[in-house]
């Protein structure tokens, strides 16, 4: 089904791919600075005001009394330096379940109608989590001085709490267009980790290089610390499979500049993280900083995909246009090998059927996670990407991994072969039409994920050309080197799992349960779970076709050719010594 002619034909097109995506490379472009002094911001006043809400809430879980306590001292705060004060309520999922929770929002009108948007959160899970909180004191202080100001833009503090859901009701509502977004995080806690200005999205969208170096100069400055930047394989990662567990993504994804400044980066605080009036101090002024860069800086652009690599930016669309180049000689080939499999009057829609039956264990796994929420021992999956100390791998969490890895195991080995037998699907798998079936499906699966993300679609496309070259009757290998190929291909998504692993400081148990939870909260919506459902589908086809042909030999065995069909040399001197019949 393979032709080497064909498919070595198509990478003619990747050279000259390559030479664009050189050349698409620019500039990275400058942040905004302020002559603005910014010593205004009373580090010691906002500590005080962080020990203050602290001990008058110490439990602040979403929508309790101590949560509704800070809402109203921050109602009281705002509106007593001026700003317009209104309080949005919502249901949200969060991480304790359902919950009634507040948002308030205060608004002071500048010159321009366009908003620089300023949010904190004031919930918690845990006690007295005083880093967690910090933000909000600083909210408060920032409300305190910039309420005496003339700003050029009009500016909008918010004091959420609810997590994703309250970040997007705030992003999909925001009254009026909206600059730039600036949530705060910890900016009390002593300890560090980086980065400390995170720009990362729930897409594959980052904020814009100007936001995210203005924070960045604006904490140099005042804090003499420097944001650490993301390695290219790490922002790749983040763009291929982009979540985050901050509240900035929320805002990213609805197309909002939006970073987020905090000393634990991207994590939340531990309960008991120690804080200081020093970090305060220093983080608010950054703020401070930072918000009048913004308020008299031109107008930002939206989020988009792009890699810093060096001192050079590779923006999406060469992305893009390499793999469409990469994809495209797995594509042909595969076209091809089911044109030839169906003139050899192979059964292609048989094996398509058994590729389903393939893909029906995986089908059953979401579909089995998805009742868990319904029923109610998922209940407090939330819809996005939490901190694992919000919903830790407890016993709950085992019990659910558990559930789904023995639907997995039984869907394979117990249901798989009973479904293909009553789909009508038998025969050996190490036939060309079980390979071509196999193909075209991997070739339409990375189609439409290209469409929506080329980052994901180049995870994919080493697996597509070393899985064609392991499944198809024309190649060759040794039964290792086509196990091999096969692990190969796996390695690009192992790696994407073991970046965010790393990033989030999760093991193998807490990563497989934040999986778990973005699926049953609908982070992934039903056509993404369908889609992956259809590769591990795939990818087990794949693997029992090369254990096949490593068994069997393939589908022709490795017998000699012994008789010479049409497609052989059949010219003079082809029967040896036999004389021409045309002398006589």
């Amino acid at each position: 089904m393979l032709d080497p002619r064909i498919y070595r034909a198509a990478f003619l097109p990747v050279l000259f791919v390559l030479v664009l995506v050189g050349f698409s490379l620019r500039e990275q472009p400058r942040g905004v600075t302020t002559s603005l002094a910014s010593e205004a911001f009373d580090g010691v006043g906002a500590f005080a005001t962080l020990q203050q809400l602290a001990s008058s809430a110490p439990n602040r879980a979403p929508g309790s009394a101590g949560d509704r306590r800070v809402a109203a001292r921050v109602r009281e705060g705002l509106r007593a330096n001026g700003f317009d004060v209104s309080v949005h309520r919502l249901s949200a999922q969060t991480s304790v379940g359902a919950r009634q929770v507040e948002t308030v929002i205060g608004q002071r009108t500048g010159f321009s109608s366009r908003r620089i948007l300023v949010v904190a959160a004031r919930d918690a899970i845990g006690s007295p989590a005083k880093a967690q909180l910090s933000g909000t004191a600083a909210l408060l202080e920032l409300a305190r001085v910039l309420g005496a100001r003339t700003l050029d833009r009009t500016l909008v503090l918010a004091s959420v709490s609810g997590g994703i859901d309250a970040a997007r009701e705030l992003a999909e509502h925001p009254g009026g267009s909206v600059d730039a977004v600036l949530v705060l995080g910890d900016l009390a806690g002593t300890a560090t980790r980086q980065p400390l200005v995170v720009p990362w999205g729930d897409s594959a969208a980052v904020a814009p290089l100007e936001l995210r170096r203005t924070v960045e100069l604006a904490l140099a400055r005042e804090a003499g610390l420097g944001s650490r930047r993301a390695r290219p394989a790490s922002q790749f990662a983040r763009l291929a499979a982009p979540l985050t567990p901050g509240l900035q993504g929320s805002f990213v994804s609805a197309g909002l500049p939006a970073v987020l400044l905090s000393a634990s980066g991207e994590l939340q605080p531990a309960a008991d993280q120690e804080v200081s009036e020093a970090r305060l101090t220093v983080f608010g002024r950054a703020a401070l900083r930072s918000i009048s860069a913004l308020d008299s800086s031109a107008d930002l652009p939206a989020p988009e995909a792009y890699v810093m690599i060096e001192r050079k930016l590779l923006p999406e669309w060469p992305v893009r246009l390499l793999g469409a180049a990469l994809l495209l000689p797995v594509l042909l080939a595969s076209i091809d090998g089911f044109a030839r499999v169906r003139r050899r009057q192979e059964p292609v829609g048989l094996w398509l059927r058994w590729v389903g039956a393939c893909a029906l264990p995986f089908v059953l796994a979401l579909l089995l996670t998805i009742l868990l929420k319904l029923t109610g021992m998922l209940s407090a999956a939330p819809p996005g990407p939490v901190a694992i100390a919000d919903l830790p791998a407890d016993g709950t969490a085992l019990a659910a991994i558990v559930s789904v890895l023995v639907v997995v195991v039984l869907g394979w080995f117990v249901l798989r072969p009973l479904v293909a037998r009553w789909w009508g699907a038998r025969g050996e798998p190490a036939s060309p039409g079980a390979a071509a079936a196999v193909m075209l499906t991997l070739c339409a699966i990375a189609v439409v994920v290209w469409i929506f993300n080329p980052y994901t679609a180049l995870l994919l496309i080493p697996a597509l050309h070393l899985w064609l070259l392991a499944i198809a009757p024309e190649v060759r290998v040794h039964p290792f080197a086509a196990v091999g190929m096969f692990l190969l291909g796996l390695v690009p998504p192992l790696l994407i799992a073991y970046s965010y692993a790393r990033q989030l400081g999760l093991d193998p148990v807490e990563l497989a349960w934040t999986g778990l939870l973005l699926v049953a909260g609908g982070s992934v919506g039903p056509l993404a779970g369908l889609l992956w459902a259809l590769l591990l589908g795939c990818s087990g086809a794949v693997l029992t076709i090369v254990l096949r042909s490593s068994w069997h030999g393939g589908p022709e065995g490795q017998a000699p050719v012994t008789v010479r069909g049409p497609t052989s040399y059949a010219g003079p001197g082809s029967l040896g010594g036999t004389e021409s019949a045309l002398r006589r």
